[in-house]
Parts: structure tokens; C-alpha cells; sequence
């Protein structure tokens, strides 16, 4: 088993949790590089967000109001 299906094994469940946390190391990426490399950093967590399950945006989690 590798370690992304641990990973995703682990995080089942707790997606929107995860999304939050790959959020805030990219905010903290961004800080300490002064915003220098936030193109890649975005796309990372994008791809990152796609392998943990978490693809679409947060609002997207709850139902559509009437």
C-alpha cells in the first residue's frame, strides 16, 4: 500500500478537515516566500486537494439553499 492510499485511508471521513489543512500550509508557503512562488503553490494544493478527495470549493460541501 503506498503511502497516498494510507493517506486517503486516513482522511476518509475528514475531507473538509484536510482541505483546511493543505489551505494553511499553503498560506504559510506564501507568507515565508513573500508570495514568490504562489502560482505553484496554488496548483499544488489544487492537485493535492484532487488526491486527498477535496476537489471543490468549500461552499460547494453544502446543499443549495431555496
Amino acid at each position: 500500500m503506498s503511502m497516498m492510499d494510507k493517506l486517503k485511508q486516513m482522511m476518509k471521513g475528514h475531507e473538509s478537515q484536510a482541505g483546511k489543512g493543505v489551505d494553511k500550509a499553503g498560506d504559510a508557503v506564501d507568507e515565508r516566500t513573500q508570495g514568490k512562488y504562489s502560482g505553484h503553490v496554488d496548483t499544488a494544493q489544487e492537485k493535492l486537494r484532487g488526491q486527498l478527495g477535496k476537489d471543490q470549493d468549500p461552499g460547494q460541501d453544502r446543499p443549495p439553499q431555496p
